[in-house]
């Protein structure tokens, strides 16, 4: 019998699956169960036959009898695990050969044995979950090189920051602080890049970051404590990268089951996209953590209470306060008022108790942004501080809110301007024009 490629004319397929067997109505009974829920079936009669189709052509799953003549499935898998690691094997078996298996098993590495006589949902269960298994190998694999080049392109900055200040930095104040301050930077133009995506509200992560730092501060933390749970809310959304449009288009509660599970694995996806950096693994655990709950009921590692960083479960309150306001998390975007209630209402059981009446009395507290005046860049002078982002036409961070101005710096935003035909109005503080006077 020759090599039968069948083929549903109506659909067009996903994946293609391979069906091994000497026995024609078994062959053709598997046949019609896989080809029915849409998928591209070959078929071949022996095991030499499966590997030609093997050869030439692209397959993602294959399901082997293991009693044929020359050639047992324990045999072909075990080739097919060698020539196409990345094959997802099902092995059907008869209850006596449990040695063959067994075989197979330790040889082919099986994802799956099922047992003859054998049933259609069984039969479909066992490929759609393999093929399942397959498609999340595939995205993983997808997602390192990502991070990978991302991660590249994260140590290209900081190794180029004295030169394109105005492109990749922000700084902290103090004259003394210029590594941190260009390092810092950095995180920021990496920040932009993720909300570039186009899936989250422009600023999400600059607002979450600055309100979990205030908290931070409100609580007591060190500095450093702070600066990292500030950081990790520029970049707690890293991990969004690896998810599709439609998906981080979807608000959580309009996302499907399947939806959640996929959407569910950004925090993590956001810890490996930070593991080469060996100054963020502070960082990476925060993000990790960020959508544990209180409670235990949160994820990626369900923690809770005080397994939870300290980090994470300021970053929880954050982030959850601002996606309120913005719609992300209910159907429709909640008024701020709202959104401080619904924290409230998650003390103790969403939220660390300690991290909401931090919160709350911060709200309370809250001091009014500093004033300013809007200069040209004529007007600037050293020791002046930005009362507000400068960003580009494309909306990047140029330089971030509070930078101290310095002479070399102004005359850097001098020739930016220049070379792009712009006329600035740049934002100062109001106390550090007085200062200058």
């Amino acid at each position: 019998m020759s090599a039968e490629l069948a083929i549903e004319q109506e659909v067009a397929p996903q994946w293609t699956v391979l069906c091994v067997d000497d026995e024609p109505n078994i062959l053709s009974a598997i046949r019609r169960a896989l080809r029915g829920s849409g998928y591209r079936v070959l078929t071949a009669d022996s095991g030499q036959e499966a590997l030609e189709l093997l050869a030439a052509e692209t397959v993602h799953l294959i399901v082997s009898d293991m009693r044929m003549p020359v050639m047992d499935g324990a045999q072909l898998l075990e080739q097919v695990r060698r020539q196409w690691p990345t094959v997802t094997r099902i092995l059907l078996t008869g209850q006596s050969d449990v040695v063959s298996t067994t075989a197979a098993i330790n040889r082919g590495e099986i994802f799956r044995y099922i047992s003859k006589p054998w049933s259609e949902d069984e039969l479909l269960m066992a490929a759609r979950e393999g093929l399942e298994r397959q498609a999340l190998l595939s995205e993983k694999a997808r997602l390192e090189r990502e991070v990978a080049r991302h991660n590249e392109e994260l140590t290209r900055l900081n190794a180029s920051l004295e030169q394109q200040v105005l492109e990749r930095t922000a700084q902290l104040s103090g004259a003394n602080a210029r590594l941190s301050k260009n390092y810092l930077g950095s995180i920021k133009a990496f920040s932009n890049l993720i909300e570039l995506r186009g899936a989250t509200t422009a600023g999400h992560s600059r607002r979450v970051a600055e309100l979990a730092r205030r908290i931070a501060l409100q609580m007591k933390l060190s500095t450093v404590d702070a600066q990292a749970v500030f950081v990790a809310g520029l970049l707690h959304d890293i991990g969004h990268v690896g998810l599709s449009d439609a998906l981080l288009a979807c608000s959580v509660p309009r996302m499907t089951a399947e939806d959640k599970v996929q959407y569910e694995q950004h925090s993590a996806l956001g810890e490996q996209a930070l593991l080469a950096l060996e100054d963020m693994q502070s960082v990476a655990t925060i993000v990790r953590s960020h959508h544990e709950r209180y409670d235990g009921m949160g994820f990626p590692d369900g923690l809770s209470a005080e397994a939870i960083p300290i980090g994470a479960r300021i970053l929880a309150v954050a982030d959850t306060y601002d996606d309120l306001q913005s719609g992300h998390l209910a159907r429709a975007e909640l008024a701020a008022a709202d959104a401080r209630m619904l924290v409230r209402r998650g003390r103790n059981t969403q939220f660390d108790p300690a991290v909401v009446d931090a919160f709350v009395e911060l709200q309370r507290t809250r001091e009014a942004p500093p004033s300013f005046v809007e200069l040209s860049i004529e007007q600037l002078k050293p020791g002046m501080v930005l009362a507000r982002d400068l960003r580009s036409s494309e909306g990047m961070v140029l330089l971030a809110t509070d930078h101290v101005l310095s002479a070399d710096l102004i005359q850097r935003v001098v020739a930016y301007a220049g070379r792009h035909g712009l006329v600035l109005r740049i934002a100062v503080q109001a106390a550090s024009i007085a200062a200058q006077a």
